[in-house]
């Protein structure tokens, strides 16, 4: 189970930083949009969390594993896949559709 709930964690913390313009999901945007430095900063942090929950579990439930670099590579390529309908639907679905840009509604 305690897979079950670092994998749905990871789903979700690879993409919030695309779904929204504000910063961790609560900080308002002051100047234009966020754009992809922002958001892949923001990921970042968000993986980091991610990877915190699933080192306490792993430390709750018993003996926690020592992990090597071929780890966190994995890890990185998961979120990074995971994150892949955030990043799509951030850049090329709603550019595509025609949205509206900061520079647009002034």
């Amino acid at each position: 189970m305690d897979a079950v709930i670092v994998l749905l964690s990871l789903a979700a913390a690879a993409n919030l930083p695309f779904l929204s313009e504000r910063w961790f999901l609560v900080i308002p945007r002051r100047l234009g949009t966020k754009g992809l430095a922002g958001c892949l900063l923001e990921w970042v942090v968000w993986m980091g969390l991610a990877l915190g929950l699933g080192v306490a579990l792993e430390s709750w439930g018993g003996q926690r594993s020592p992990q090597g670099w071929a780890f966190y590579a994995a890890f990185v390529a998961l979120g990074l896949t995971l994150a892949f309908p955030g990043f799509v639907w951030r850049f090329l679905v709603r550019r595509s559709r025609g949205a509206a840009t900061v520079s647009d509604l002034n």
